[in-house]
């Protein structure tokens, strides 16, 4: 796998969300025009443009490869498509716009009716002015989307149909970054990279993944971090299927998808709905205003591979809006003025902070627990007394208190009520002075479960 030494340099994940926002939406306006599908050359351009900021190994795996129940499909590409009238115009064309063609299309050179093209056309009544998103990925037949104001001013005329591309026996591509860490345990984090001129449903992913990853290769790590980019569903099984010994060591993990629409943020709990994973986003989650938390169902995007029952993986899956639920999903709405640059800089800060407090969880033990020992000789209780606490010196007294050993700072955080952040800082200051051991120190090479305690 590649290592992290020739990343390019991350500015400090200081900057304001709007501007690292600005960056990831101007990369995400670089990717917008490519056609991307479950395979192809659109895939590969992806691939090569992130890897222009991250150290991707780039895996192909040859058509017709078993794994699992499934079989890597043929390779799919187009040169160009279009519908043109007896005058020789233009009236649906692909080189306009990429969504104008059902994904894996076969090629065809005809000329027909209206009548009998029609059965071919897709359109979205509900929404005249939007392209849909329409795929055939597993039964060979053709098609083309448009607006359905385009529709309705076809004229009864005779038409040449053209769709100049192959389906032919290549290869599934997909890429994948392994940021070593001290631990060989590691956190996964997957975006999908199958979907053409999608801004939200597919780019939002790619590009806060990718600046996630050029984060964390700059920062102390226990865990090691895998990330990876691919198709959708037969992306994600693939690797299942040639890394079956590998899956073992993951444990955490987050499918990130549609994190840059206007909506708040939805974390979708994994299979075991109680994972380590699912109580840190949700303690996150509580800063972040009007986010949601979802149960676990077999349906979505492909957290579901990671947690089909022979695996049961930790992978929950984060986005704003769920998918299907708004209205420019799976259509042309769904465009770069859709995407927020400010939302994807929020994105990118909510997973710095699981980053951070993946790294930073621990149990430790309190050095001084007969009784409460005294914090003002040592620095850290404020002079005058006879007023409430503020927030520091009570995650102060709950980090002492609870820090029999058994339990993790997360599990102090959430008995306090308190951010991670302030529950950590806490920590640190004790150790600082002597009064708290952390029982899993960075350099042991023991790293967190973060399991619930029984205790």
């Amino acid at each position: 796998m590649s290592d992290v030494s020739a990343a390019a340099s991350l500015n400090d994940v200081s900057e304001a969300a709007t501007s690292i926002g600005d960056r990831m939406h101007a990369l995400a306006a670089r990717l917008y025009p490519i056609c991307r599908s479950l395979t192809g050359d659109g895939v590969r351009k992806t691939l090569q443009v992130l890897g222009e900021m991250i150290p991707l190994a780039v895996h192909e795996i040859p058509s017709g490869t078993q794994v699992f129940d499934w079989v890597v499909p043929r390779e799919w590409n187009v040169r160009d498509a279009y519908i043109a009238n007896s005058r020789g115009e233009r009236v649906v064309d692909f080189l306009t716009h990429n969504l104008h063609i059902v994904q894996y299309s076969t090629p065809v050179r005809a000329r027909m009716t209206l009548d009998e093209l029609r059965p071919r056309l897709h359109s979205l009544p509900d929404r005249p002015d939007a392209i849909p998103y329409r795929t055939s990925y597993h039964h060979e037949t053709w098609g083309f989307c448009l607006t359905d104001r385009q529709l309705r001013a076809l004229e009864a005329d005779e038409y040449d149909v053209v769709i100049d591309g192959t389906l032919a026996d290549g290869s599934l591509t997909y890429g994948e970054l392994l940021i070593p860490g001290e631990s060989q345990q590691e956190v996964l984090f997957h975006a999908h990279c199958c979907h053409p001129s999608l801004a939200n449903d597919n780019l939002s992913g790619l590009v806060v993944a990718a600046f996630l990853a050029r984060y964390v290769s700059r920062v102390p790590r226990r865990y090691s971090y895998r990330f990876l980019f691919m198709p959708g569903t037969i992306g994600p099984i693939a690797w299942l299927a040639r890394n079956e010994e590998r899956v073992g060591r993951i444990r955490h993990g987050l499918v990130l998808t549609g994190i840059g629409d206007p909506g708040p943020f939805t974390y979708k709990r994994s299979r075991r709905s109680t994972a380590a994973i699912d109580r840190a986003m949700v303690h996150l989650l509580k800063s972040c205003e009007a986010s949601q938390t979802r149960d676990f169902e077999p349906y979505g995007y492909d957290e579901r591979q990671y947690c089909s029952p022979a695996f049961n993986l930790p992978v929950g899956c984060l986005m704003r809006t769920p998918h299907g639920t708004y209205p420019e999903y799976h259509t042309s709405d769904d465009n770069l003025e859709f995407v927020r640059a400010p939302r994807l800089g929020e994105a990118l800060e909510l997973l710095t902070d699981l980053v951070h407090l993946l790294e930073g969880n621990r149990r430790c033990v309190n050095l001084s627990p007969k009784g409460e020992p005294q914090l003002g000789k040592r620095g850290l209780y404020r002079s005058t007394g006879g007023v409430g606490l503020d927030a520091r010196h009570m995650a102060l007294l709950w980090v002492l208190n609870l820090s029999d050993g058994s339990k993790t700072l997360l599990d102090i955080a959430e008995r306090a009520d308190l951010p991670f952040r302030l529950i950590e800082g806490a920590a640190r200051e004790l150790e600082n002075v002597a009064l708290l051991k952390p029982l899993d120190a960075r350099g042991s090479h023991t790293v967190v479960s973060m399991e619930r305690s029984r205790s």
